[in-house]
């Protein structure tokens, strides 16, 4: 699925650029201008996704939309690849944003886990359409674009450290062993909530809303039996298996 049609010029990352519009090239510091130019290359691939697919986008034609040179394209994004990677960056730096009121402000873990999981989709929502026609090339397994792949790890690392400061900062009282494997398994159920979203079509993806306002509390529930004595031996087989599964 990469899209190398131009390879990224020599010195990619480093200090300076290759520039221009229509083919000119030229040198540039890396500056605000440049950091523009960057943002450009990324909203214009953005709304070219959304309106021709995922598949049917080119680096090239993403170059022609942005009025840049195919180089400067790839200098920023050496792949349609490197482009989603950094929609999914945006979009957790977005959803932390969104969620710091409800975590600032709740201490029950019921609420703060509402309000993260609702974070999360209000943040999602002017990307309905393209998630769900992306959403083919990201459920592939091998894809890099997959939420579960090595290239989008920083990307999961941080959404799974939002799920652990919705926990951490709670007054729940969690088993202390659960406590450690919690904010992970927190994050595969919002990875539920995704999908269920992309094939929601109900206005405004209402549907979506109500699964969160019915899950949470059952979740809390959960874990707050997680601590009672005749439980622990089924958390216990239940971390054992995530364990077992992960290597």
């Amino acid at each position: 699925m990469t899209d190398r049609s131009v390879p990224p010029p020599a010195g990619a990352g480093g200090a300076t650029e290759q520039t221009g519009v229509g083919g000119a090239a030229g040198a540039e510091p890396a500056t605000a201008r440049g950091e523009q130019t960057r943002q450009l290359i990324l909203d214009t691939a953005l709304r070219l996704f959304r309106e021709r697919g995922y598949a049917q986008t080119t680096m090239r034609a993403v170059a022609k939309e942005a009025g840049v040179a195919v180089g400067n394209a790839y200098y920023y994004f050496g792949s349609k690849e490197h482009l989603i990677q950094e929609f999914y960056a945006e979009t957790s730096v977005e959803h932390r944003t969104r969620a710091t009121a409800v975590l600032a402000r709740e201490s029950g873990f019921a609420e703060r886990l509402r309000g993260v999981l609702q974070a999360g989709i209000d943040t999602m929502t002017p990307s309905h359409e393209f998630a769900a026609a992306f959403f083919k090339t990201a459920a592939e397994p091998t894809s890099p674009l997959s939420p579960f792949s090595a290239e989008s790890s920083p990307t999961r690392e941080a959404s799974i450290a939002l799920f652990r400061e919705a926990l951490t900062g709670s007054t729940a009282k969690v088993d202390p062993e659960l406590r450690d494997e919690l904010p992970e398994l927190l994050w595969l159920a919002y990875m539920g909530v995704i999908l269920y979203w992309v094939y929601d079509r109900s206005t405004d993806q209402a549907k979506t809303r109500a699964l969160i306002d019915g899950v949470v509390p059952l979740i809390d529930r959960m874990v707050g039996l997680s601590r009672l004595r005749v439980l622990r031996p089924v958390t216990r087989d239940v971390l054992g298996l995530i364990r077992t599964l992960r290597h």
